[in-house]
């Protein structure tokens, strides 16, 4: 099944730690946020990818092109450095397609552009490619199967340290309570979708706009309920946690280590 990752997005909110790249390049650890994402499609078996690029494409192309294996993977070095036998691989196997969908494009039209290279695919996966998470994803997949719905996407309490209000017309409040622990629930993204998505996606629309409200009115959207791990890499400040998880060993996302 293929996984289309929308990689073109300015990153506005976190660009104080780069303009220069776009959000799913910026790294934690040794390699960029978008590459963890891949690697959890890999674990499961997914190792088709379509990029849909837009602001700095060339960055996300040329890392690839580039990509060292070693700089993740243990390797054996031998005569002086002239050798290098990797042990292990990480996208030697994976098939990746690069795709110009448009600077300022939105989700909807970077998705609507890379419709013909999904060949005969009845079912794919798609990703925001700025969130991490540890959601079992065949368990996700088998009950989409089930549902026989046209749409699907991890529904998640947000990890946010805001309290949500609730207040009468004057303005007296009547509850507060901190937002995670509420029965709000946001599009964590994680998508997957059959072919006929296409068939609610006008041309210049936004996803999870027209599209999902016709999904919505037709009964045929999921949002799959997940309170496990999850996530986004928003802000500088999500960036830096997400680093002292990674840094602390074994992090949730990484489930392609559990069995190590």
């Amino acid at each position: 099944m293929k996984v289309v990752l929308f990689c073109g997005g300015l990153g506005l909110r976190i660009r104080e730690y780069s303009q220069n790249i776009p959000k799913p390049m910026v790294p934690i650890g040794y390699r960029p946020v978008a590459w963890h994402i891949m690697k959890y499609y890999a674990h499961y078996g997914h190792k088709e990818f379509i990029l849909c690029l837009g602001h700095a494409a060339d960055v996300v192309k040329q890392y690839f092109l580039n990509y060292s294996e070693c700089a993740s993977n243990d390797f054996v070095m031998s005569e002086g450095g002239k050798k290098v036998d990797l042990i292990n691989t990480d996208i030697q196997d994976w098939r990746i397609t690069f795709v110009e969908t448009g600077a300022n494009a939105n989700i909807g039209q970077r998705l609507k552009a890379i419709e013909k290279y999904l060949g005969d695919d009845e079912e794919f996966l798609a990703n925001y490619s700025d969130g991490l998470t540890d959601l079992p994803l065949p368990v996700q997949l088998a009950h989409f199967r089930k549902m026989n719905k046209v749409a699907s996407f991890a529904s998640i309490t947000p990890r946010l340290s805001y309290h949500l209000v609730s207040a009468d017309a004057d303005g007296v409040v009547e509850t507060i309570q901190e937002m995670n622990k509420t029965s709000l629930r946001i599009n964590g993204g994680y998508f997957i979708f059959k072919r006929r998505i296409f068939d609610y996606l006008l041309p210049g629309e936004e996803l999870v706009q027209e599209p999902f409200r016709r999904l919505i009115k037709d009964r045929q959207l999921i949002g799959y309920r997940y309170d496990g791990f999850w996530a986004a890499m928003d802000t500088f400040k999500d960036k830096q946690v997400l680093d002292e998880i990674y840094a602390q060993g074994r992090a949730p996302w990484e489930v392609w280590r559990k069995n190590d």
